[in-house]
């Protein structure tokens, strides 16, 4: 799963304040290549748009400062285990903070700190500015 899905799928949990399951209540898969998803109470949200107060979330800033401090002496010397156990404590935080269940959001975006390390390997830059972070976090259009 791309980080993309995961900050997306994220977003919608909190935006609905339910576990993942409730967001595809019949097990069906989400839309491919769509922007749009339908909530727990059958409105449609612009995940595009939904992210956008995302991004200003002071604790995605604390992850992105996280994640800076972490790789300051590149890649390969992270130490994964403590950047996870950080990652989750503020994943935990962030999914308290939109009224969703911690856990919920740890688990939902557990696999992020680990594709970081691939990500800062190939391209150290998307570490130079918290918007080249957040434009790797999201992937591509």
């Amino acid at each position: 799963m791309a980080i993309r899905d995961l900050v997306l799928g994220a977003a919608m949990l909190a935006m609905t304040g339910c576990h993942p399951q409730a967001l595809h209540p019949h097990g069906g898969a989400k839309p491919e290549a769509s922007n749009h998803q339908t909530g727990a109470g059958g409105e449609t949200v612009d995940l595009q748009g939904g992210a956008d107060h995302w991004k200003r979330s002071s604790h995605l800033h604390a992850f992105y400062d996280l994640t800076k401090a972490t790789f300051a002496d590149g890649a390969d010397k992270v130490d994964l285990p403590a950047y996870q156990e950080k990652s989750y404590a503020i994943f935990r935080a962030f999914g308290a903070a939109n009224g969703g269940d911690p856990d919920a959001m740890v688990d939902h975006l557990k696999d992020i700190p680990r594709q970081l390390v691939g990500i800062v390997r190939d391209d150290p830059k998307v570490l130079e500015s918290y918007d080249s972070f957040w434009v790797a976090l999201q992937g591509p259009p």
